[in-house]
């Protein structure tokens, strides 16, 4: 028991010291000198830029500072540096950070990006098509797109996750952490409660398939795909073609006052005939030879090839913001990159965790503030609009305080008249 014991202990003690956080970014004083302005979008005055701010509402002040984007309709783009380039190769990578869409976001992205140490030659104009590692975070642009992306870049190209994975869409800060393990499996997590988790192999398309169907495979000449034939033994019913579609209409009479010197010789009128049951067919039923719609076989591809470290990124040296947004205002707070997700939640629940519930209650009370003083001033202009109202001049009942509404005059009528000329 006392080895088991201290075997134990020792793998415990060997799970803490290989725990390693590469990179953490709590936004505090300084920041501006560990992150560098990307030059991207400068030229074209279409670059935003991103303030330090803990926002309308936080429950620290300073702890809740983070960087905000601003203004609305540009692009942002921002970078720092890890402490080294990481490789993930038999490790797991976490990436963690939070996000506060104030601005209620209708558009934009919120997401972070993982870049490798190759990628530094065009770190000073990161942007859009700068190559990087991993992309992850929330995505939202009105009722179609309001999901969790999560990229990963595989033999130079990017692979977006097939699963939709929710994003969260109200004004408050939320974290999102990404998992990847060296089993080639990923788990997502939004407020540290775990919303998606799957393979690699399945929920990306990373690999060529692994079978394919045959190009060189033809339909054999007798397959039969008819589900339903014509019953052969369903005869047509003696003197079925015998039977008009229309007959004369018995009841028809020839009008008292029809001639046929002058109107021509008369013929009664045709009708549906009852009895017409129309052109025969003959029954269907199930077609005893057939084989289902034809596919093509399946086959080994030639191109597969399996890789049993999806999941590895090399050399991971650079993190940074990449965004379009139509409705800025996201900030962007406590930054983790991590091999241990014990480590990613600790930081979390120490940051995140320790404020949450104070900026919801000021979130809310501004919020009830707010409304309040919308409900006051919708009840004043109502107040306002129920006043004098010039239509209760004149009342059409008894009443000494009214004056009758006054009649029309012939000369008002000649002027409507004139109205309408000219109209």
């Amino acid at each position: 028991m006392k080895l088991g014991a201290v075997a134990l202990g020792c793998l415990c003690l060997l799970a803490v010291v290989s725990a390693e956080v590469l990179f953490e970014e709590k936004f505090d004083a300084g920041w501006d000198k560990r992150w560098q302005k990307s030059s991207w979008k400068e030229s074209d005055g279409s670059a935003g830029k991103f303030t330090w701010t803990a926002g309308k509402w936080y429950g620290d002040e300073e702890a809740d500072k983070g960087i905000q984007t601003g203004p609305d309709s540009k692009y942002f783009a921002l970078y720092s540096e890890l402490k080294k380039a990481y490789t993930n190769e038999d490790k797991e990578l976490i990436v963690q950070f939070s996000a506060k869409h104030e601005q209620d976001l209708d558009c934009g992205g919120g997401y972070i990006k993982l870049l490798p140490a190759s990628s530094g030659k065009k770190m000073k104009d990161f942007g859009g098509e700068t190559p990087y590692s991993v992309m992850f975070g929330p995505d939202i642009c009105g009722y179609s797109t309001r999901k969790t992306h999560v990229i990963l870049t595989y033999d130079g190209k990017n692979h977006l996750v097939k699963k939709d994975i929710k994003a969260e869409t109200d004004q408050l800060t939320h974290v999102y952490t990404l998992r990847l393990m060296p089993n080639n499996t990923y788990e997502v997590y939004v407020d540290l409660k775990q919303v998606e988790s799957g393979s690699l192999y399945d929920d990306f398309d990373m690999l060529a398939p692994k079978t394919i169907k045959d190009p060189k495979a033809t339909k054999p000449e007798d397959w039969d795909e008819r589900e339903k034939i014509a019953d052969p033994e369903d005869k047509k019913p003696d003197g079925w073609d015998d039977i008009p579609a229309t007959i004369v209409d018995p009841d028809a009479k020839k009008p008292e006052d029809w001639s046929d010197e002058d109107d021509g010789e008369w013929e009664a009128p045709t009708i549906p005939n009852p009895e017409y049951k129309g052109e025969w067919k003959p029954k269907m039923i199930d077609n005893p030879a057939y084989k289902g719609i034809w596919v093509a076989p399946d086959i080994d591809n030639p191109e597969y090839k399996h890789d049993d470290k999806l999941y590895l990124q090399k050399d991971i040296k650079y993190v940074g913001f990449e965004l379009w947004q139509v409705k800025s205002g996201t900030i962007f707070d406590n930054i983790l990159v991590t091999n241990s997700l014990e480590e990613a939640k600790k930081f979390a629940e120490d940051t995140w965790g320790k404020t949450k519930d104070g900026e919801k209650e000021m979130h809310d009370k501004i919020k009830e503030e707010k409304k309040k003083e919308e409900d006051a001033k919708k009840t004043d202009d109502d107040a306002k609009k129920g006043g004098d109202d010039d239509d209760d001049e004149y009342d059409t009942e008894d009443g000494d305080d009214k004056k009758e509404a006054p009649k029309a005059t012939l000369e008002d009528k000649a002027e409507d008249e004139d109205e309408k000329d000219e109209l």
